[in-house]
């Protein structure tokens, strides 16, 4: 029997599937970031360990012995460049002598995959490599895959230079309209008063300790878009344009993608995942709308899998 592991590891969790030949998931684990970029390359190394040993240990062929693991495969935020594929590498070889690992490695380095996240929620929201996957979370960003192999990315620059459609984008864009609506410079929106009431602010102008002198980071403005989402469900023009603009960013990156990876009338699916897509403000609809008049061949689904099943997949190839 085939056995492999699937691992997500990202920067706020790390997922790890143990599945078999048949794709079916005989255990799963979980734990924190290991995006090592951020958390640095030994809390990475704990926190896949741990990911991988409970989906070992949570399996019923743990009661049998070692569980013998003929690939790897792991998608990981923060790895793009050589470099970065060679320190995973080496990552890997470390773990294979921890001892606290029920396992038989019979690993080879061909059975060793290494992919950034992107590469990994394609597969997985898809269960195949071939389409498109629209990230919008904190960050977003595009990536898609053609039936000829060719990959194509964009977006994905990070908050300063990119990440437009993002849960930052939209929050930010909702804070600045707020302070431009409060000088006079914009009409009257109801994200005035909603910020307020949610942050507990006395003037709208008290953003300025909470976001400068509070240090507030990049996840932290984003937990406030499903603000502006609410606000442009219930009718505020400003609001609604905020996230009319998010989606056209979106499906500007889309166009470029599939311009990129398909013929016309060529069929393909699209898979939408992260936080943005659950609004309430028709954000997907609007999404929808913009991508069937692009391309009607196109078929836009939600994930069918997590992206460590996606890993997962890619051992098993």
């Amino acid at each position: 029997m085939i056995h492999v592991l699937g691992i997500d590891g990202g920067g706020s969790k790390t997922v790890c599937v143990l599945m078999n030949a048949e794709g079916q998931i005989l255990g799963r684990g979980q734990a924190g970031p290991s995006n090592y970029q951020t958390v640095g390359i030994d809390a990475a190394k704990i926190n896949i360990i741990s990911a991988i040993k409970q989906a070992v240990d949570q399996s019923f062929l743990a009661l049998e012995g070692l569980v013998p693991i003929q690939g790897i495969s792991l998608g990981l935020a923060g790895v793009g460049r050589p470099e970065d594929i060679d320190l995973i590498r080496n990552l890997i070889q470390e773990i294979q002598t921890h001892q606290e690992l029920s396992i038989d490695w019979k690993l080879t380095p061909e059975n060793i995959i290494i992919n950034g996240d992107s590469v990994i929620a394609l597969v997985g929201g898809l269960g195949h490599s071939v389409g498109i996957v629209v990230i919008a979370g904190t960050g977003s960003h595009i990536f898609g895959k053609n039936r000829q192999g060719i990959t194509k990315r964009v977006g994905g620059w990070g908050y300063i230079l990119g990440d437009e459609g993002s849960g930052y984008d939209i929050a930010i864009q909702g804070l600045k309209a707020s302070l431009r609506s409060h000088d006079g410079r914009l009409e009257y929106t109801n994200l005035i008063p909603k910020f307020k009431d949610t942050l507990k602010l006395n003037s709208i102008e008290e953003l300025i300790p909470i976001i400068y002198r509070q240090g507030w980071g990049v996840k932290k403005i984003a937990s406030l878009a499903p603000i502006v989402d609410q606000v442009a469900a219930e009718g505020d023009s400003v609001a609604q344009n905020i996230i009319k603009n998010a989606v056209n960013e979106l499906a500007l990156a889309t166009e470029v993608a599939i311009n990129a990876l398909f013929e016309p009338a060529e069929s393909f699916e699209i898979v939408v995942t992260g936080g943005v897509w659950q609004g309430l403000a028709n954000f997907r609809h609007q999404f929808e709308v913009e991508i069937n008049a692009i391309a009607p061949w196109a078929n836009i689904i939600s994930p069918r899998h997590e992206p460590a099943y996606g890993a997962g997949l890619l051992a098993l190839e």
